[in-house]
């Protein structure tokens, strides 16, 4: 029998090991558990069992989780995340681990669930590492609520890494993308200006959809270097949220876009006319009610015919994102610059995804490092003949010494007399080296 106080995350804990049965049970501060402690401790020596019995009565997993998606998920995360973890929990966590006492969910049994999820090839990579993280997000909070003791997918995120595929982005060539907006001007010329904004400003479909005209600052003139998109609003499942990063950003307003959300700006300006309504709808890409486009509504009826009408392969609407970065990385901007556009929350994620566009497969850079050096010259340099170390002797100082003009550029001779000493010095060599090659020197003043 032990009963232990111990702390976790700054908080104390009562810790019950009872003939192989096991319980915790979170207590504010340290003289709370002790007091507890010593309470338990007093009635386990009477034979009073009974402070174990609630650990028979644990919850499944099944039942805990539920009961955290109701508590936490949807009090705190965007309802996309929410989606998310519903949709893990029902496909992944609760098939494999749902009857299971919570506290039986151990690190043995996840680790063995990610290999045979990493060994079957059929699970993508992302998918993997979301699991993942929903677990472990699941079972941090068991913890901080005192039912097991430890996290089980703590750390598992690098087990069995080099089995995992890449991570990929697809995009579109930039040949591909301006067959897809040429056709899209055919297609479907309203959806055009929405094409062209996420291949020129890179932004999230959701980001597109909650874009308003006062969120775009088009600049004075095409001169005016100080036009930017300020992202600063996310539409999903029908809800207004905060960009990804949950802050907003400012991307750098493309000159041809420019052009084109005036033409489109003046476009819904006339429709409002013809209508009786007064000026444009607050949305730069509305619906036919004023209010926010449907993206699967978008996806479906626009942009899948329209790849299909250019001929191209068919890409997630996201893939515009990337092939936004990626253009900009081909044409030469820098990773930084890159990563400051699309609002990543470290350069680290841009290089993940993007890193392998940069140029890197120059071989000049290997060649230029015996560019100087012949085959044969060994890596001691031989010394060079005595006459022709002296005849050199003079272009050095030359090059050290006070020049032509009546101020040397040397910060050593400040003093006029040093100048002056310095001066008839270089005269000298001047004079000596016209004799070795048998010329009169030149005149000096």
């Amino acid at each position: 029998m032990a009963v232990k106080v111990r702390k976790r995350n700054g908080k104390w804990y009562v810790v019950i090991d009872y003939h192989g049965k096991r319980k915790s049970k979170c207590v504010g501060t340290r003289e709370a558990a002790e007091k507890v402690r010593r309470e338990i401790e007093a009635r386990l020596a009477l034979g009073e069992a009974g402070v174990l019995t609630e650990s028979d009565k644990t919850e499944t997993f099944t039942e805990y989780s539920q009961r955290w998606l109701k508590s936490h998920v949807a009090l705190h995360l965007k309802p996309s995340t929410q989606d998310s973890y519903r949709s893990l929990l029902d496909s992944r966590l609760i098939p494999r681990f749902g009857k299971l006492p919570l506290r039986d969910v151990t690190r043995n049994k996840v680790k063995s669930y990610l290999a045979e999820m990493v060994e079957s090839g059929k699970v993508r990579k992302n998918t993997i590492r979301n699991v993942i993280a929903c677990l472990r997000a699941i079972m941090q909070h068991a913890v901080e609520d005192g039912i097991v003791e430890v996290n089980p997918a703590t750390g598992l995120g690098r087990f069995n890494k080099p089995q995992l595929e890449g991570r990929k982005a697809e995009f579109l060539t930039q040949e591909e993308a301006q067959r897809f907006l040429n056709t899209a001007k055919e297609f479907c010329p309203d959806k055009h200006p929405l094409f062209l904004a996420a291949l020129r400003a890179g932004l999230r479909e959701g980001e597109l959809l909650a874009l308003q005209w006062e969120d775009i600052q088009l600049g004075e003139s095409s001169e005016d270097h100080g036009r930017y998109i300020l992202v600063r609003r996310n539409y999903s499942h029908g809800q207004f949220t905060t960009p990804k990063s949950h802050k907003a950003r400012k991307v750098d307003l493309n000159l041809e876009l420019r052009s084109v959300l005036l033409a489109w700006r003046d476009e819904l300006m006339l429709r409002a006319f013809e209508t009786g309504k007064r000026g444009v709808p607050k949305f730069v890409f509305p619906s036919e009610t004023g209010g926010p486009l449907d993206g699967s509504n978008v996806y479906h009826r626009y942009f899948r015919p329209c790849l299909e009408a250019a001929g191209l392969r068919p890409i997630t609407f996201h893939a515009m994102r990337h092939s936004f970065a990626s253009h900009l990385i081909q044409n030469g901007a820098s990773l930084l610059y890159v990563k400051d556009q699309l609002g990543h929350s470290s350069i680290q994620v841009t290089a993940d995804i993007y890193g392998h566009l940069l140029p890197s497969a120059n071989i000049s850079w290997i060649d230029s490092l015996s560019a100087k050096t012949s085959p044969h010259q060994s890596a001691t340099p031989a010394q060079l003949p005595q006459s022709r170390q002296v005849m050199d002797l003079p272009q050095v100082i030359e090059k050290v010494g006070a020049g032509e003009g009546n101020r040397t550029p040397d910060l050593r001779f400040t003093k006029p007399l040093l100048y002056q000493l310095s001066y008839a010095g270089f005269r000298v060599c001047v004079k000596t080296r016209a004799a070795w090659h048998s010329e009169e020197p030149e005149s000096l003043p």
